[in-house]
């Protein structure tokens, strides 16, 4: 078995000069013969597929806006254009052929680059440029194919409230996510969650937290939750505006930061569920960044010898051992 991936661009889903826009996925482009991965092909999710995570108000609310032409339909702003629910089911799509394609062991790991995002899409509403739940969908979609406990790991630089309502109140699914407080969408408190104490993991970072920090927080927290919760796979939602450079953001991770948090995931997942794990496209809005961060990851998955473009953040990283320690006792970590 090999990695494998999807690659789904989406580009007549562009709204003017929204960060969210094809051009995200340019220098990756030119990339992905680089990597020994297979490409998996892309079918669009089907609505019942949609609706294990979204209300069928949510799903027709979001048809209806891209019938009408299209428009912005919340602050973030999300947009959508008259091509962006085919585009949304279809990045839904990609993501269910790169989880299924591991669980049924045809492939060894997975990345789907897919747009547009998804975390931040809740149960009843498309927000933060995200209109379907890719990752929540293909979660409780292996919960469908006999999987007993299905993991999140979400280190995007913003929160994904959406994963972490979808999530709430299923004791299968487990979420962990490393975020910049703060910032949009404004949850991921520590306590967020705490019915899902163990189980629903909120670390809020200070800005310019960075490879140094996420090393701690990689033992320190996200080792312990997945050991403690044991799930059958793991799937991450890989959000590149996490480093320093995303025009968006201000957390400080390189792309070595990048390559290390993935590895380190990609080990935890053959420590406990046989290495099934799935990596999907979340934010990241600096294009060279979002290729450079794919490659970390390809590297991870594949064992590969990672090409580091030697970006080291240029920021002194703050100390966060205190909320380390905060979190850890809050879940009961030991």
């Amino acid at each position: 078995m090999s990695a494998a991936y999807t690659w789904v661009t989406s580009p007549n889903h562009e709204y003017d000069d929204h960060p969210e826009r094809p051009g995200r996925l340019d220098e990756l482009a030119a990339r992905l013969k680089d990597f020994a991965a297979e490409k998996l092909d892309a079918a669009p999710a089907a609505r019942d597929e949609i609706a294990r995570v979204h209300s069928p108000r949510m799903i027709e609310a979001v048809e209806t806006a891209c019938a009408r032409g299209g428009g912005i339909i919340d602050y973030a702003p999300t947009y959508t254009t008259p091509s962006s629910f085919d585009d949304a089911l279809l990045a839904a799509g990609g993501t269910l052929a790169c989880s299924r394609a591991v669980w049924a062991g045809e492939a060894a790991n997975a990345f789907a680059l897919v747009r547009p995002p998804g975390h931040h899409a809740e149960p009843g509403r498309a927000m933060g440029f995200c209109l379907f739940n890719n990752v929540a969908i293909a979660a409780r979609d292996l919960l469908e194919r006999g999987a007993r406990r299905v993991l999140v790991a979400d280190y995007d630089a913003h929160h994904g409230n959406g994963t972490e309502a979808a999530f709430l109140q299923d004791e299968r699914l487990a979420y962990l996510s490393t975020h910049q407080w703060g910032i949009y969408p404004g949850t991921g408190r520590m306590d967020d969650a705490p019915r899902a104490r163990g189980r629903i993991v909120n670390a809020p970072l200070p800005a310019r937290a960075g490879d140094a920090c996420f090393e701690r927080i990689a033992e320190r927290i996200i080792a312990p939750h997945v050991r403690s919760f044991r799930p059958d796979m793991i799937l991450v939602s890989a959000g590149f505006d996490a480093h320093w450079d995303d025009p968006l953001t201000a957390l400080g991770l390189s792309s070595a930061g990048f390559h290390a948090l993935s590895k380190r995931l990609v080990e935890l997942a053959g420590e406990v569920c046989g290495g099934k794990i799935a990596f999907v496209l979340e934010g990241g809005y600096n294009p060279r960044r979002v290729a450079d961060g794919a490659s970390a990851v390809f590297a991870a998955l594949t064992g590969a010898d990672f090409r580091d473009p030697r970006d080291p953040s240029p920021y002194e990283e703050p100390d966060i051992g205190k909320m380390i320690e905060s979190i850890r006792a809050w879940h009961g970590f030991t």
